[in-house]
Order: C-alpha cells, then sequence, then structure tokens
C-alpha cells in the first residue's frame, strides 16, 4: 500500500505520516491537495527522511515530484550536508519591485509590448544564454563571495547579505567560466520576467531566476566527488541520494559552493532588477521601488523551533521568519515578518505573504510557487501550441511580446495558486498581503 494512506489529518491544517518513514513528516496539503498529490511523491518523501542525520522533514503545499526528494520540501540535518535537497539551481528565487503606475497603463498594448521588448533586449535568455552585465575576475570574485553586499544592496532589500565563504576556497574552473559570462541573464524552464498589477491597480514586476551555469557546475562537481566518496566507503544508494558528511575532507568545500552559488544568485536577481527597472522606467516613465529579494534552493545553518541547531536545507521551499524571530534583529522587518514572494503560473495570481508565528510547524517555511501538476514530457503530449497561445490570449497575458507560449509552462501544467495559498493560510503559516495578476510574461524558450 502506498504511504499516502498512512498519512493522518492532524486537524490543524496539515497531514501527518509516521509509519513507513525514518522521522516523522509534516505536510502542508489541505484536503483538496492532499487527494490529488499523486502517489508517487511518497517514495520520495521516504527518502527524504533516510538521510544520515536527518532530524526534520516537512512537505510544502506545492510539492511534486522532484529529481530524488520532491520539490517542495524542508530537511533539517545535524550537521550532513545534501545535495538534491538543494539542487542544481542553487541559490534559485524571487525579486519583485513596484510602482505606482495604474494598471491601465500596463494593459495598453502597446506599452505592454514594448515593455517586453525592453526587457529581452537587456537580459539574456533561454538556457546557456548569456547575461549583459561585464564583469572582471575580480569583480565575479567579489560578487560569489559578498552577494549583494557587492552590488551595494543592504539587508532589508534582501533576504541576506550575503552567504560567508571561505577565503581558502576556490570555485572549479568550469562553474567560474560559465558562471562570469551569465551574469543578468534569465534562463529557461520556469524562470521568467512577469508585469504584474495589486490588487490596488498599481503595477508590479516580479522575477524569478537563480544561480544559472554556475550553480550547475558547482553542484555536478561536489555531486561526482560525493559519488566518489560513497562508492570507497562501499556506500551502495540511489545515485540521487548523496550527501557529505561532517566528517567528509569534501564537507566544507560544498558549503562553500552552497554559500558561492547562494551569493550568485542573489547578485543576478539585482542585475536583473536593474536592468528590468531600467525598461520600466523607460516605458511607464517611473522610477520602481524595490520590494525584496528571497532564495528558496539552499541549506543553510539555522536554529530549530524546539531551540536544536540545524542544517536547513530547502528545495523549492521558502524561509518564513516571522515578527520577532530572532533573524530578523537589526533589519526592517523585525516586527512585522519579511515579505514572502510566491509567484503562480503565467496566467494566474501571484502572492506576496507575510509569515505568521505559526510558520514554526513547518520550520519556518512556505511554498516557493504552485507546484507542477503536469510533467514537461506530459504537457508536450496533450497540450497543443495553438491551444495554449489561444488560452492566454483569452486571460489577456502577452509571453514573450507576442510570441508563442512555453507549452510546458503554460497554467494547465501547474496548480490552482489559490488551492496552495489556502493551504498556506489555513495551516496558519502566512496570510496574504499582496495579490498580484498577470499582464505580460517573458521567458526563455529552452
Amino acid at each position: 500500500m502506498s504511504l499516502k494512506y498512512e498519512c493522518e489529518d492532524s486537524g490543524e491544517g496539515y497531514y501527518t505520516l509516521s509509519r513507513g518513514v525514518t522521522v516523522p513528516v509534516r505536510l502542508f496539503l489541505n484536503e483538496k491537495l492532499y487527494a490529488e498529490t499523486e502517489e508517487g511523491l511518497f517514495s520520495q518523501i521516504k527518502a527524504a527522511t533516510e538521510y544520515p542525520g536527518v532530524l526534520d522533514v516537512v512537505v510544502t503545499p506545492d510539492a511534486h515530484i522532484g529529481s530524488g526528494v520532491p520539490v517542495g520540501c524542508v530537511i533539517a540535518t545535524d550537521g550532513t550536508l545534501l545535495h538534491s535537497p538543494v539542487g542544481y539551481d542553487i541559490g534559485c528565487g524571487i525579486v519583485c519591485f513596484r510602482s505606482d503606475v495604474p494598471h491601465t497603463k500596463g494593459l495598453d498594448d502597446k506599452l505592454r509590448r514594448k515593455f517586453s521588448e525592453e526587457v529581452m533586449k537587456r537580459i539574456g535568455l533561454g538556457v546557456g544564454q548569456r547575461g549583459k552585465v561585464s564583469v572582471s575576475s575580480k569583480g565575479f570574485q567579489e560578487i560569489i563571495r559578498q552577494g549583494a553586499r557587492a552590488l551595494g544592496y543592504a539587508r532589508g532589500n534582501s533576504e541576506r547579505d550575503f552567504l560567508p565563504v571561505d577565503d581558502t576556497w576556490d570555485a572549479p574552473f568550469k562553474a567560474m567560466d560559465r558562471g562570469i559570462g551569465q551574469l543578468g541573464s534569465l534562463g529557461g524552464g520556469n524562470h521568467f520576467c512577469e508585469l504584474q498589477y495589486d490588487q490596488d491597480g498599481k503595477l508590479c514586476v516580479m522575477v524569478h531566476t537563480g544561480s544559472r551555469g554556475f550553480g550547475y557546475q558547482l553542484a555536478a562537481h561536489y555531486l561526482q566527488l560525493s559519488r566518489d566518496e560513497q562508492k570507497k566507503r562501499g556506500v551502495r544508494t540511489h545515485q540521487e541520494a548523496t550527501c557529505f558528511l561532517q566528517d567528509s575532507p569534501h564537507w566544507n568545500g560544498y558549503r562553500n559552493a552552497v554559500a558561492a552559488g547562494g551569493n550568485f544568485a542573489i547578485a543576478n536577481r539585482l542585475y536583473l532588477w536593474e536592468q528590468i527597472g531600467t525598461a520600466f522606467r523607460r516605458v511607464f516613465g517611473q522610477e520602481p521601488e524595490l520590494v525584496y529579494e528571497i532564495s528558496h534552493n539552499l541549506a543553510q545553518q539555522e536554529t530549530l523551533p524546539d531551540g536544536r541547531e540545524a542544517w536547513v536545507h530547502r528545495k523549492g521551499a521558502t524561509r518564513a521568519f516571522p515578527a520577532g524571530h530572532p533573524g530578523l534583529v537589526g533589519t526592517k522587518w523585525a516586527a512585522t515578518g519579511h515579505p514572502v514572494l510566491i509567484p503562480g503560473s503565467m496566467g494566474d495570481n501571484s502572492y506576496i505573504l507575510t509569515p505568521k508565528p505559526g510558520a514554526a510547524k513547518a520550520l519556518f517555511s512556505v511554498n516557493h510557487g504552485c507546484g507542477r501538476r503536469m510533467s514537461r514530457g506530459e504537457a508536450r503530449q496533450r497540450l497543443t501550441q495553438s491551444g495554449v497561445n489561444q488560452q492566454m490570449r483569452r486571460l489577456n497575458v502577452i509571453v514573450n511580446g507576442g510570441g508563442d507560449v512555453p507549452i510546458d509552462e503554460s497554467p494547465d501544467v501547474y496548480k490552482p495558486a489559490k488551492d496552495v495559498i489556502a493551504a498556506v493560510v489555513g495551516a496558519g503559516l502566512a496570510e496574504v498581503t499582496t495579490t498580484l495578476t498577470p499582464i505580460a510574461s517573458i521567458k526563455g524558450v529552452d
């Protein structure tokens, strides 16, 4: 029998799974999402509990099958550093900015097409594409070690200034070679730039991207080292279930790699904010205001709600510190909790949330998006180009300046945003402060 049927409803907005797993799991799914969850996800949830040193596991409402473990999970360990629960796109995340420009300007076809064209001229789009930002080797070293600080940004507008990297650590050449040319690029897949408007009718922009080829090469490098190490130790495991124990000679190198990849991703988003912000000003005549920048694929040391120190891995999950959390001391969010940026599909609402004290139940984490309900291959088999193009026209959202809609990123591929957000709110993890409606979406076509 599938582990799905071993779950029990807590009555507090989440399910618990205690049977068949190494540590109990809390699944923040409401009744509707739980019923729709594929049974195959539960073998990956089980795998998430079986890494050495796992202390706690949480599943977020947007969870779906990933590589090794679900996309949409949080794993706390006593020091073991894991690979799949961070992934290849180290530090992937969101940046959002807003304005006082009325949404009627964004709905003007000429202006939103012009905005899309301006953005597409200023940033790199698609897998392997280079960015429009040029940095020296010295400048690149500063970026991967100083993150937002290297660009002059303070922690108030970013989740963090930077993640610490040892002076003695050097990134592999292949990662450096790929990364130095990709700052200021969006990439492909589910990465996007989207023009939106909020519930007050004001234009906003949300951008989703990560560490590009730099993070990918870092992950690949240390993944291979881990496979080699486990082979020497005689450890037999699934090829995705790799990790570094604290006594591994590569543990500290991987810790630095995750930090450097995270710093690159932070800087990349901030470069994109500057480039896209310039496009926004030129088209709509107003300088936008940066709301927040936040990551959702990282491992970092934190204090758990029960006081234990742990390494918290968030794979497709977003940190959610409420008002009064020690991690917000000294920031402008200390009395309110920091913003959490949650995108929907290109045809659905996106949201800005504020964490509530109940986020402690989920290791101070929430979802990072809506979650896929259709794989890319399935989408290409079931959907047609003409069908998804017509769908976006009905929704009055321009994609890539009027070009074809990427089939595997079209709205039907994702869970309804309202369902996922309802699970977050229903469990008392966070509350909605801003609802955003899409007008124009830009995605790199793979």
